[in-house]
């Protein structure tokens, strides 16, 4: 049996307070991963809030995991004690159906989130099971690393997906935690980038690797660039003028949404069928997709760019980036007795 000290919520919008629980018996496929950092994601807010109704109290958030192998169940394969691995937003899959065999394990029916049903990592302990316990490079700064988990790998999977080429110009609407993470990995795959974003932002952005600044808000800058794009990412979560950001694509331009919109997204066919373009999304990554991600980012030293706090102060982290303060993104350091 191991106890499991974290930091818990017992409702919506409710602080998060000292949590011990027993975890049971460790399983035979399962890792478990002492916690050393973990992102604070947007997502870990709507869990702790309940805004898409999976929520379970007493509930520890936590999805981007940076931590060392404690102990490994006895059919847990391609680990070893002490190794540092990461664990994202999911912790299992069937292991069994096509999407899994087929290397698609996050889009598993069966597939098995961290902090839904779970506790997650804002603990001094994580366990998940070993395909999806993600060893990391030893070239990785791995005190910004737990961002890649979730954040890193959900921009980086279009590119893999798609089939995107150096040669392609690619947008990125919305400049934040993932829309930054975004521009990285396009400008390091060799794409022309665009980023759209707001006038505060535009130096910072350059410093990311935009080529092009586009502001979000100028109506007659994004029409000027109608007809330039292979691809647009939108990282942002609220509504837009959709057929403007539509009109962006080339012929076989593909407009690929990242951020929860929660709203219904307004698109004439006729606007996709005459220019042969596409509407996507995708959720993060699979196991292989995370670990090619790792290896990527290490080679060409790409890091999110992150604000740290002890995880003692999980509270103060939480008003921080839920007043929009974070620049880009927020890591806990364990700081457990």
């Amino acid at each position: 049996m191991t106890e499991i000290r974290g930091w818990a919520t017992h409702g919506p919008k409710q602080k998060l307070e000292p949590f011990t629980y027993n975890a049971g018996p460790l399983g035979s496929e399962d890792v478990e991963v002492a916690v050393e950092y973990c992102g604070f994601c947007y997502s870990d807010i709507s869990m702790i809030n309940d805004e898409w109704g999976w929520s379970q109290y007493p509930f520890i958030p936590g999805h981007e995991v940076v931590g060392r192998v404690i102990a490994l169940g006895d059919y847990a394969k391609g680990l070893r004690i002490g190794q540092r691995v990461g664990v994202g937003w999911n912790a299992g899959s069937c292991m069994h159906c096509h999407e899994c065999m087929s290397g698609n394990n996050n889009l598993c029916a069966e597939v098995a989130p961290a902090i839904v049903g779970r506790h997650g990592g804002f603990a001094d302990r994580i366990r998940a099971h070993w395909v999806w316990t993600i060893p990391l490079p030893d070239a990785l700064d791995i005190s910004s690393a737990g961002p890649l988990l979730c954040g890193g790998v959900t921009v980086f999977s279009p590119l893999l997906t798609f089939g995107v080429k150096p040669t392609d110009r690619v947008g990125v609407f919305g400049i934040g935690g993932l829309g930054h993470m975004a521009l990285k990995f396009a400008r390091a795959w060799g794409c022309e980038v665009t980023a759209f974003t707001q006038e505060s932002k535009v130096e910072e952005v350059r410093g990311f690797g935009a080529h092009n600044v586009v502001l979000s808000c100028d109506s007659e800058a994004i029409e000027k660039i109608a007809g330039s794009l292979d691809m647009l990412m939108v990282t942002a979560n609220t509504p837009q003028d959709w057929m403007a950001l539509l009109k962006t694509l080339r012929p076989n331009g593909r407009l690929h949404v990242l951020g929860l919109v929660l709203e219904p997204i307004p698109i004439k066919a006729i606007d996709m069928i005459m220019g042969q373009k596409s509407i996507s999304g995708s959720p993060v990554g699979s196991p292989i997709k995370i670990a090619t991600m790792l290896e990527f980012a290490a080679r060409h030293n790409i890091a999110p760019q992150v604000e740290h706090f002890p995880m003692s102060q999980v509270n103060e982290a939480f008003e921080h980036l839920c007043a929009g303060k974070a620049r880009y993104r927020i890591v806990l350091d364990a700081d457990f007795a």
